[in-house]
């Protein structure tokens, strides 16, 4: 059995590289022909490992605490202080940013980048003021580097005509690109290398994972070392809370040469926003307890209606005081990034992907599973270009099923960044505050960054002094929100939330100018209402229901 098995194998890799050679004789340029050998290079090796997969990526029992020195409180890093020439450990970083996605699952055309999201600017402009402040702020010269995709790049390169004259040299590579292969064949569904038409939808961008190789391939890795840089520092672009850390710099470039850490990751502290809620039941979940303190005696008619692609679920209910029944509440759960384990003496990152169907609800807890990663990554360059040239990058792969518009079934390998930890040496992960995880993934999201919650300098978001509590409102937009322009309109100006808890918004909704959100507000228009909230409105601990129309006349 395992040596016919291994037979198919072969026969499966044997047919993959023939018609990736196929693949690459349609194409006109000897450059463009370069390119995708290279990214071709990459797919096999994964390709390979795919093939070779039996069972899970991670055996449950082996899988133990992190040592405590493993994982340093941000507090301690901090409290050693800056010394007098910050400039140089500057003048040894480089900030990538991640720039591969769309903005298409907020309703956006082009680059996610290009969203604005405070005073007009958008994620690149904040990006740029927060290193530009930098270099002006130390005489120092930390460059900018985009890894762009196919998606992104030709949009991403025409706005950065913009910043000719600010001071912040400015560099991009593209990730690669892989080809969608049949889930039944296991063979690309692409006949030829062009990105015209249907076509498109044959390629896909291989997850962040991939910056490591494309990074490589493209000479600019090579180029910046030769420059004096050392270090870079990895974020998501829309991770508005991953800005340069001083503290966390000198760690890394403080530290002996044979001690030096190759690879620091960013996590923060689960909160119960970003557990899972539980369903079924008057207990149903700890979300709704609160609410049913402050407005309801009593709770009837709980149930559970339908789950969702993002854990989304909604909810009816009745409560006693209010006329309006089958109310429609939409529960969510948060989950975030993986979380760093100790597996076979390595530091690991353990992804939700890997977990086993009877785990998955410890994984998600905050009892045994307590911090997650933020995506913020510090990773030597010159162990990036060690590691590239011995073929020692072990990436465990993500299987992304997809159908494509037509109804075929495909598959994409991909691979995560951060899961490369286990690759270098001396790997440390720092616990910082969650003001530095910030990540714009929805209108919700959106609503937060862009209310008084928030002040912005030089690009830069922090909380304001004038908010009690350190920790954001939970805020739950419904589907009448969910695309940046829907959400636009729906805001003469954005609440003032300086005192919000909660909010849930539902339905057909509409805010005037210079509403206040205090407390608990839930907000719900039923189908065929519409809710309009007026200017001036001051909500605090408040279910708003029914239908309330204001027309001009």
């Amino acid at each position: 059995m395992a040596q016919f098995q291994e037979m198919m194998r072969q026969q499966l890799e044997s047919s993959m590289h023939t018609e990736l050679e196929k693949l690459l004789d349609t194409t006109t340029g000897e450059a463009e022909r370069e390119v995708s050998r290279k990214d071709f290079e990459g797919f096999k090796n994964l390709f390979h490992r795919f093939l070779q997969v039996k069972g899970p990526s991670v055996e449950w029992i082996k899988i133990q605490r992190p040592p405590e020195d493993s994982i340093q409180p941000f507090d301690k890093i901090a409290a050693r202080g800056l010394p007098d020439n910050v400039a140089d450990s500057l003048n040894k970083l480089v900030v990538v940013k991640l720039n591969g996605g769309l903005g298409t699952s907020m309703g956006c055309k082009g680059p996610k980048s290009l969203i604005s999201v405070r005073n007009e600017n958008t994620f690149l402009d904040l990006t740029v003021q927060q290193i530009e402040h930098l270099n002006k702020t130390y005489n120092t010269d930390v460059p900018l580097v985009l890894m762009n995709s196919f998606n992104t790049d030709e949009d991403t390169k025409k706005i950065l005509q913009k910043y000719t004259h600010h001071r912040v040299k400015i560099h991009t590579f593209n990730q690669s690109r892989y080809p969608r292969i049949n889930k039944e064949s296991l063979l690309p569904v692409s006949t030829n290398l062009s990105m015209n038409g249907q076509n498109t939808e044959g390629w896909y961008p291989p997850g962040h994972g991939d910056i490591y190789a494309s990074f490589y391939n493209s000479g600019l890795l090579d180029q910046l070392i030769v420059q004096g840089k050392e270090y870079i520092f990895v974020s998501n672009i829309d991770n508005l809370g991953a800005t340069v850390d001083l503290h966390i710099l000198h760690h890394l470039v403080s530290q002996p040469n044979g001690k030096r850490c190759e690879f620091i990751m960013e996590v923060t502290d689960k909160t119960r926003a970003d557990v899972k809620v539980c369903g079924g039941g008057p207990g149903l979940c700890r979300f709704f307890s609160y609410v049913s303190h402050i407005f309801c005696t009593q709770w009837c008619c709980i149930h559970y209606i339908c789950l969702g692609k993002q854990g989304m679920f909604v909810l009816s209910f009745k409560v006693n005081h209010l006329h309006t029944s089958n109310v429609s509440i939409i529960a969510y759960s948060n989950p975030q990034g993986g979380t760093l384990i100790q597996y076979d003496g390595k530091l690991r990152l353990l992804e939700i992907a890997q977990v086993p169907k009877a785990h998955v609800d410890e994984f998600k807890s905050v009892s045994k599973f307590k911090i997650f990663n933020t995506n913020n990554l510090w990773i030597s360059l010159a162990a990036i270009k060690r590691l590239q040239e011995q073929k020692a990058m072990d990436l465990e792969i993500i299987v992304n099923p997809k159908t494509l518009d037509g109804g075929q079934n495909v598959v994409q390998l991909e691979t995560a960044v951060g899961a490369a930890i286990k690759c270098f040496d001396n790997a440390l992960g720092i616990n910082v505050p969650r003001s530095r995880f910030l990540p714009v993934k929805t209108t919700s999201d959106l609503l937060l960054v862009m209310s008084n919650l928030y002040s912005l300098e030089a690009g830069s978001l922090t909380m304001s002094p004038k908010r009690e509590f350190p920790t954001t409102p939970h805020v739950k937009l419904g589907s009448s929100f969910t695309k940046v322009q829907e959400y636009v309109n729906r805001f003469e100006s954005i609440p003032d939330m300086l005192e919000l808890d909660h909010l849930t918004v539902s339905g057909d909704v509409t805010f005037g100018k210079n509403v206040s959100l205090k407390g608990t507000v839930i907000i719900i228009a039923n189908h065929g209402d519409r809710i309009d909230i007026p200017a001036g409105s001051m909500l605090e601990n408040k279910i708003v229901s029914g239908n309330l129309r204001i027309m001009d006349h």
